[in-house]
């Protein structure tokens, strides 16, 4: 079964991939169908994903499955949420690379975090992580998937892995924050894991489908 991915992040679609592949799910970005992206207008993570999912399966003509994620402050009202990405209203410079820019930006969105939250002792937090997918573009019953992974965030940034907000969530289990993990244990304990863990059941039960090892054991 081919599943569109409504996103051209290569890294997404590689840890996506290698988790679906249980089930003979052949994973494609939407970019390698030459399929552009899509408007988040929404407020919540569910909403763009969901528009994005469906965006990229009426191009694709067929299924897609999305997501959208953030961080979520509780001293903010859930802030910065669906817009954790640009929460800094910076600029691209001319002739900037993607990657270099989106650096910039997550030290820009880091800053500003602080800044608001400059002497506020309630300091809980946690990422959220939605996924959708959709059988096709007016599917009536889409498949939703969440993920959380909660901590508090530091004043100051700690660590040099990950991306984004990792450097201020610290996780007390750990006593680590998000960037001074492991490649591995992030990627088994994140909110985007927990989200398709979670996916990976309900398209066993929504749409039917099997492990390679069942359905091959049930055509013996």
């Amino acid at each position: 079964m081919r599943l569109v991915l409504a996103s051209n992040n290569p890294g997404k679609l590689a840890e996506l991939a290698d988790l679906f592949a249980p089930l003979g799910v052949d994973l494609v970005a939407q970019g390698a169908l030459a399929i552009g992206e899509a408007d988040e207008p929404h407020v919540t993570f569910i909403e763009n994903a969901l528009a994005k999912a469906r965006h990229a399966a009426r191009a694709a003509g067929g299924a897609a499955i999305a997501d959208d994620s953030g961080l979520c402050v509780d001293a903010l009202g859930g802030a910065p949420g669906v817009a954790s990405a640009h929460f800094a209203p910076i600029e691209r410079e001319p002739g900037e690379e993607r990657e270099t820019f989106r650096r910039r930006q997550d030290v820009a969105n880091n800053r500003r975090l602080l800044e608001l939250l400059r002497g506020e002792r309630h300091r809980a937090a946690h990422f959220v992580a939605a996924l959708v997918a959709v059988r096709r573009a007016d599917d009536p019953e889409p498949v939703v998937a969440i993920g959380r992974w909660g901590g508090e965030l530091l004043e100051a940034p700690r660590g040099s892995g990950g991306f984004g907000y990792d450097p201020l969530l610290y996780l007390p289990s750990f006593g680590r924050t998000v960037a001074e993990l492991d490649a591995d244990t992030k990627n088994h304990l994140s909110h985007r894991a927990q989200a398709a863990e979670r996916m990976l059941s309900l398209l066993r039960e929504a749409w039917g489908l099997r492990a390679l090892s069942e359905a091959s054991a049930s055509g013996r």
